[in-house]
């Protein structure tokens, strides 16, 4: 077989056997609820957070787009904030030992725990959200762009000494680059962490939001609008986390 029809055969199954994945484990899903005959208010099956979505389409919608805009604005944040920080810890060996411990205390601590006393300082606003995002992506960030900057062969970082290259350039023109494809695993990580971190915070104190939406759901006993709500995060996950994915193979395409 020709090399284009391999990569055709390649992408058609990218997308069909996840589908077929998707397909089975709705499957399964309804089985269970039919062969235990399981109460709707304890498990929906597929037909009833089907018919949730068609009956509340636009509340649905309009929540995922404050969840969305909450966790690519914290994402955001831990990239401008992140990476800068893990360059001042290559850059210098002090600065690592003071920064580290530190890190490793911060991210030590349960975000959830840390949800309540954020919503009691900045109210029940976005900012909250977007900063508990922030907190839960910024760990792999630094960790990751560090660990990539830190892995440049010796070898490439003498030959760029040895012509009187800068300090600036050595970062920008080898460490980075070569550091990029690390950089995207620990995107990769924190991406798929940014929805769980906007989703607790909601939990705690939120009036709009796809969190907001399961606990009001649970509360009323809804369980279909909460598994329908719960169904469109699984989907926005998948959707940033491949849409990472098409990133970095369009900016690197020597790594996959």
């Amino acid at each position: 077989m020709s090399r284009a029809p391999k990569r055709r055969a390649r992408r058609v199954a990218t997308v069909v056997l996840p589908v077929l994945g998707l397909l089975a484990v709705i499957a399964l899903w309804w089985l269970a609820t039919v062969f235990f005959s399981i109460e709707e208010f304890l498990l929906p099956g597929p037909a009833d957070v089907l018919a949730a979505f068609g009956e509340y389409p636009v509340y649905l919608l309009e929540h995922t787009w404050v969840t969305l805009v909450e966790t690519v604005q914290g994402f955001g944040l831990s990239i401008v904030v992140g990476v800068p920080i893990a360059l001042l810890i290559v850059s210098s060996t002090i600065l690592e030992r003071m920064i580290y411990p530190l890190l490793l205390a911060l991210n030590a601590v349960p975000k959830i725990a840390v949800a309540p006393i954020l919503v009691v300082w900045m109210g029940f606003g976005p900012a909250p959200k977007i900063l508990l995002v922030f907190l839960v992506c910024f760990f792999p960030v630094v960790i990751s762009t560090a660990s990539g900057l830190k892995s440049t062969p010796a070898e490439l970082v003498e030959l760029m000494r040895s012509l009187d290259c800068t300090r600036r350039q050595e970062f920008v023109k080898l460490r980075f680059h070569h550091a990029l494809p690390q950089i995207f695993v620990g995107l990769k990580v924190a991406i798929s962490l940014a929805v769980i971190g906007a989703v607790i915070a909601e939990f705690v104190g939120a009036s709009a939001g796809l969190g907001y939406v399961i606990v009001a759901s649970g509360a009323s006993a809804d369980t279909a609008l909460a598994f329908a709500a719960m169904g469109l995060l699984g989907l926005m996950s998948i959707v940033l986390f491949y849409g990472l994915v098409y990133l970095e193979h369009r900016l690197l395409p020597w790594a996959g």
